[in-house]
């Protein structure tokens, strides 16, 4: 099993070096908890059997999450990672989704189909041009 033995935060990312000397990087955006931490609180945590924990701030990053495919969201991910004022139920039902998976596609527990992915996008552009048209 791969281990992380060193952790620094750089930009919008947590980068980890394994016992080999890889080095291994994933986006904060998959924890708001800890890209919105001060300094002392990124700095107070251990590593434990199986990943880092920031028991302050209730973070647990595993180790295995280093290798994941997807430590960048995809771009339909980010928006929704970054806008915390959609209403992910809301938005799923306009766009004719289940919530539940909604949530799961966004957080990277499944995976929508390329046709799927655009379809959410599809729909994202239609509320955006609908604020456009806005006008007081």
């Amino acid at each position: 099993m791969m281990k992380i033995t060193k952790i620094w935060f750089e930009g919008e990312h947590l980068w980890g070096e394994d016992e080999n000397g890889r080095v291994y990087s994933q986006s904060l955006l998959w924890y708001s908890k800890l890209k919105e931490a001060d300094e002392t609180e990124k700095s107070d945590y251990y590593f434990g059997f199986d990943g880092i924990h920031w028991r302050n701030i209730d973070v647990d990053v595993s180790f295995e999450s280093f290798l994941y495919e997807d430590a960048e969201p995809s771009d339909f991910q980010r928006f929704f990672l970054v806008h915390k004022e959609i209403n992910v139920n809301e938005f799923a039902k306009i766009a004719g989704i289940n919530s539940s998976l909604l949530r799961n596609y966004i957080n990277g527990f499944k995976r929508p189909s390329k046709e799927r992915e655009r379809e959410i996008v599809k729909k994202i552009h239609e509320i955006g041009r609908s604020y456009l048209e806005f006008d007081v």
